[in-house]
Formats: C-alpha cells, structure tokens, sequence
C-alpha cells in the first residue's frame, strides 16, 4: 500500500499489472497502520491532536450514540422491534438508515485510492456499485414482501425456496461476510484516529465496540435506525463542510482541468484499467451488498412498499455523489502530489495545514461513519441467528435463540477486536468473500422470478466458485491457480495474466447465469 500505486505516464499503464496491485489497497480499501509500526516512527511523526484530546472525543461522541440508542429502545421493545422495527418504519427514517449504513469509514480512503490508478472508471464503478442495489430492492423488496409478509431476511427467504442444505450454505457465506466488514470497519476508524493523534488501536477499538453493542444488542434494528437517523444529519454536514472547505484551499486546482493536464490517462475514454476496475467495483461490491443483511431488515421494516421504494431512489442518488466526489478529490489530490499516499489523499488537502478543527470533525465524521455501519452489521447478524438458529441447529423447543445470537455477536466482537487492535490486514479475506457472493448473486436472485430447484442451484453456484478460484490471484496478485500454477503465465496474455481479479469475478458471476440458461432453455 505504498507507492507502487504511482503511474509516471501514459503510456506505462501496460507494464503494470494495475488492477491486481490496486486490488491490494482493497475495494473498498481499509488502510493499514498510517503511522507506522515502528518506534522510531512513532517519535518521528508529528500527530494533529494529542491523544488526550482525540480520547476524549472519542468517549464522548461514542456515549452519545449509545446514550440516545438505548433510551430510543425503552419506548420499543419485543423480538418484533429487535428484528424488523415492527415493520412501522417511515421515509425519512428509512431513507437516512439506508445510507447511513452504507456509506462506512471505507468512503474516506477507498474511492479516494482507486481513483489514483483506476480513473474516473473506477470511481463510478464504485459509485453506482455501492447504490445500485438500492434500485435492486426495488424489485426485489417487493416480490419478497409479497411472497414472505412476515419474513425478516434474504436467507429466511431461500430456506423456503431451495429447503435446508443450500440455504445453510447462503447463510455461512452471508455471516463471513459481513463479519469481515465488522472487523474492517473497526479497524479502519482505529487506524484513523491512530493517524491523526498517535491512540492505540485497541483503545478506539474497545470503545466503539463497547458503545455500538451497549444500544445495539439492547434496542435492535429500531436502535440502529434510530441512531442512523442522527449519524446521516452529522455525516451529510460535516462531509459538505470538509468538502467546501478542500475546494475552496484547493481553488481551481479542484477541476477536471488539473487532472487532464497532470493525470490525462485517469480521465481517458482509452484508458483500459478504468473500465475493467469500475467493472470489477460494480459486480463485486454490488454482489456482496445485495447479501448484506441490514438491507433486507430495512425492506421489511418499511411501513408499506411505497415508503420502501421512495426511500431506496433517494437513497441512491445521495450515495452516487458522495462516493463519485470521494474519488474526484483522490484524482485531484494524486494531480497536486503524486507523492501523497492513495489512501490519503482526502486528509492531505484536508489537514495540510494541521489545523486541530478540522482534525476534530474528521474524527466525528470518522466515528459518525463507523458506528452507524457497524450497529447494523451487529443487529444484521444477530438476527440471522434468531431467525435461522433454529432451522440450522435444531435445538430444544425453549432455546432462547435471541439470548445465544447475543453470546455469538459477542464472540465475534472479541475477535474483531483482537484484529483491530493489531492492525491486521484481512483483505485476501475481503476478496474472497467478494468472490463467494459473485457466484451466488445470480443463482439466488433468479430464483425470485424462475424456479430453480435445489441440485440445479448447487450445481450453477459450485461451477462459478471453482470456475472463480482457478483465476483467483494468490495473495501476492501475482498468479492464480490456472494462470502460473497449472499453465505457465506464458501462455497467456499480458491482459488475463494482469487482470486476475477482474477475471475471477466476473466469471464467478456470469458462468452461473450460463449454467442456469443452458438448464432452462
């Protein structure tokens, strides 16, 4: 995650396998450690807040949200409220949820990276990735509340439709997933906080863990709606203020004009890494978002589908702009200096000046994103295991599965914590559960409006997974089991041998769809 991310010219783009060594700064790019590991790094940076002053922003803000969390949850409870906000949700409410929990602490440094090697390609990619499934839910919302009323998930959905063994399988694949992005989340606002004012890791960690699972494992999906309500009025805010503020220090150096002059190719219609990295943000970060559970909580807590469907098109042409702005600022601030690090690029026109206000909003913004992503993969996976504890385990009749969902969420908080406080890198991990969501986007989805009975589902799933790891890149990016294991990487071109990524999903992706044709014809 360094500077190999630098492109010198036009015309060099060949020689680098950009895609797979972008992929590396993830899709939706959770920094490492920006401070450094060492000691003498330590000594050696000079932070923007000390960490008095960030520790107790941090307290504060996060017992803020958990304070008003749980005292929202008191006029509302039962198991009906905990998983689908007794189904009464309003517009605005609805709508603010929505893309509070979409729009995580990855806005502040993935658009902002890809769009150094990637170009104007890779930020819409991204954009229309993260809010075209929210114009999926349109159609998919409605078919599922009419055929599944009193349904709360995707995965309850397909126990009906494919029966107990495939179904499993969807479920696992859905907890890993967002578990992976619950670990990423808390990690990257440690990170950031730990870059701005030298905190431990673990600190940060600890306490947004502890504040989102104080009000979430007490008040549910009304909680997190709620507090997402509150967490979108300060986002929208401070990210207006901080972007008003870069385009006014940056002055016309904020315009296409910089970056035609400076970095023409990120711009180009001839720029092939652009199209082939916003393909791979498109099917990648769409598949895995139509599986995320708090979606689906949401379709069903709609008061009625018409609340549902005004609020998913808000939704979506509030989120397109936001992360399409996050990746023009990174294209600008790679045209002003190249030598800036991708996944800085917002903090250096931001914080060139170490101004401790601006310092100050970015931790509130930071914390605003984090905690009103993870409340929703909290109570997401929590009520998973309510909803099909009993289905996948078959316990006795009184087991209070809401009672275990709790232990498990907490089992999972320790763990995600244990790698925050570390810093761990847990991309690879990332991408593969990118890859398992592009092999059962299609399959799944299509059952909504074809029947596909179970062997066949298995059959279209499995095929696009092996098909999908045979070009799947080795966490080097270097080569994939076909390419430079089985074959030599000789044999192929410098495009299939430099787009492994790209390859892998949108194979893993449309081979399903092959399968389910041939089946059907």
């Amino acid at each position: 995650m360094k500077n190999y991310f630098k492109l010198t010219s036009y015309n060099n783009y060949k020689n680098i396998s950009i895609l797979n060594k972008g992929c590396l700064n993830r899709l939706r790019s959770y920094p490492k450690n920006l401070s450094g590991n060492s000691e003498r790094d330590k000594m050696d940076k000079t932070y923007f807040l000390t960490q008095s002053t960030s520790l107790i922003l941090v307290i504060a803000i996060s017992l803020i949200f958990a304070f008003l969390g749980i005292l929202h949850s008191k006029k509302f409870t039962g198991i009906n409220n905990y998983l689908t906000a007794n189904r009464n949700i309003g517009l605005f409410s609805l709508t603010t949820s929505l893309v509070a929990s979409a729009l995580g602490a990855w806005i502040l440094f993935g658009p902002v990276a890809a769009a150094t090697w990637g170009g104007v390609g890779a930020v819409i990619g991204y954009a229309l990735g993260t809010a075209f499934p929210m114009i999926f839910l349109i159609y998919f919302g409605k078919k599922i509340r009419n055929e599944f009323p009193k349904g709360s998930s995707l995965v309850e959905f397909m126990r009906k439709k494919f029966g107990k063994s495939l179904f499993k399988l969807i479920l696992l694949m859905t907890i890993f997933y967002m578990f992976i992005f619950l670990c990423a989340e808390v990690t990257a606002v440690a990170v950031l906080i730990n870059y701005i004012s030298g905190t431990e890791l673990w600190i940060t960690a600890l306490i947004v863990l502890v504040a989102t699972l104080s009000y979430t494992l007490y008040g549910g999906l009304r909680a997190s709606i709620f507090t997402d309500n509150i967490q979108m009025i300060v986002i929208g805010v401070l990210l207006f203020i901080l972007i008003s503020i870069i385009s006014s220090s940056s002055g016309d150096n904020f315009s296409f004009s910089l970056i035609n002059e400076k970095n023409p190719q990120l711009i180009s219609s001839n720029y092939i890494p652009g199209y082939t990295a916003g393909l791979t943000f498109f099917i990648a970060v769409a598949a895995t978002n139509l599986f995320h559970q708090g979606n689906w909580q949401r379709v069903y807590a709609a008061k009625d589908y018409q609340t549902l469907k005004s609020g998913l098109i808000i939704s979506f042409f509030i989120i397109v702009p936001i992360v399409f702005l996050m990746g023009f600022i990174g294209m600008v601030s790679f045209s002003m200096d190249p030598s800036v690090r991708p996944d800085l690029g917002f903090f250096s026109l931001l914080l060139k000046d170490q101004t401790e206000i601006l310092s100050l909003l970015i931790i509130i913004l930071g914390l605003a994103l984090t905690i009103s992503t993870v409340d929703t993969l909290v109570n997401a996976i929590s009520s998973l295991f309510v909803v099909d504890g009993k289905a996948t385990f078959n316990l006795d009749k009184k087991t209070d599965y809401l009672k275990i969902s709790k232990y498990f969420i907490l089992i999972l908080s320790v763990i995600a914590f244990g790698v925050a406080s570390k810093g761990f890198d847990i991309l690879y991990l990332f991408l593969l559960a990118d890859l398992f969501c592009c092999a059962f986007v299609v399959t799944v989805f299509y059952s909504f409006y074809n029947k596909v009975d179970e062997k066949t589902a298995y059959v279209s799933i499995i095929i696009g997974l092996v098909a999908g790891f045979l070009m799947f890149p080795f966490p080097d990016f270097s080569k994939s089991l076909l390419v430079g294991v089985i074959f030599p990487k000789d044999l192929f071109s410098p495009f299939i041998a430099q787009s492994l990524l790209f390859l892998s999903f949108l194979i893993a992706t449309f081979l399903p769809a092959i399968i389910l044709k041939i089946k059907f014809r």
